[in-house]
């Protein structure tokens, strides 16, 4: 009797190992089918190939097809001006080469602002749009918002100088606003946004269409150029500025006209001196 109590007991646990076996079995197929589906299926995600930088590149490197690599971007988030195909970023296999503009990290996407074109080195010529023009402008430590310029920032420049007539009383001194938010292309004689650090320039160099060229040069050989910085979002326009010593102190005309008057008037007393009658200069009692 134990004896057939044993063998029954045996054969269950036989046939429970088989089944747990089978059931594992079972579930490994499942998940190999599963993983295989979705590996057909693809990403969800549409992507399209989108060149990077392999390794950092800095200002004034040459780009060669080595040092980038194709890789599959998100198709709703590709950067504008990203490059697709070799043979837009190295047309006739690269026989007139592209120079770096901007320093990039690896894994960083390529873009057209960040090389120059075709066979196009990258100097100052590279910064400038169509239709515009370099300007340098001579600045100080004061009139150069102490160092702080970098390339590719926006300034207002500011003339200071007098205007009006030939006769001291006919000027004026004052200060007004010629230029509003043009661009900065240079610092001295570097265009590396990298490498201008906090520098006191003694010239910056400004991107501007040839009409405000020549108003930049008449300005700065008769009068004083200051440089006010934008920030990097003011999209405001500035309104005609224009600043004298009347507006500052808040005098009016008439005030003005009254008080030289009196400066214009002069007391005297005759005296005589033997035989000669001279006028001596006193103060007004008034």
């Amino acid at each position: 009797m134990r004896g057939v109590f044993a063998l029954v007991l045996l054969v269950g646990v036989g046939l429970a190992g088989f089944a747990v076996h089978m059931a594992q079995k079972y579930v490994g197929q499942y998940q190999l089918a599963l993983a295989q589906e979705r590996q057909a299926r693809g990403p969800s995600i549409e992507t399209v190939d989108v060149f990077v930088a392999k390794e950092k590149m800095v200002y004034g490197e040459k780009l060669d097809p080595e040092k980038v690599v194709a890789v599959a971007w998100p198709k709703i988030s590709v950067p504008q001006g990203a490059f697709h195909a070799q043979d837009a970023l190295f047309p006739n296999e690269n026989q007139r080469p592209r120079f770096v503009l901007r320093a990039m990290e690896p894994g960083e996407p390529l873009m057209a602002v960040k090389v120059t074109a075709p066979g196009e080195d990258a100097g100052l010529t590279s910064r400038l749009a169509k239709g515009m023009r370099a300007f340098a402008i001579r600045v100080d430590v004061a009139s150069g918002v102490s160092g702080f310029l970098r390339p590719g920032d926006r300034v207002d420049v500011y003339w200071t100088g007098s205007a009006g007539g030939s006769r001291d009383e006919d000027s004026r001194d004052f200060t007004k606003l010629i230029q509003a938010a043009v661009k900065l292309i240079a610092i001295d004689q570097s265009a590396n946004v990298d490498e201008v650090k906090g520098t006191v320039a003694r010239t910056v160099t400004v991107s501007v269409k040839p009409e405000q060229v020549a108003a930049l040069a008449q300005a700065q050989n008769s009068g004083r150029l200051s440089l006010s910085l934008v920030g990097a979002q003011d999209d405001t326009v500035a309104e005609a500025i224009e600043v004298d010593q009347d507006k500052l102190l808040g005098i009016t005309r008439s005030e003005k006209v009254v008080q030289a008057r009196k400066e214009e008037r002069v007391c005297t007393i005759r005296t005589r001196r033997g035989a000669e009658v001279v006028q001596i200069p006193i103060p007004c009692s008034d």
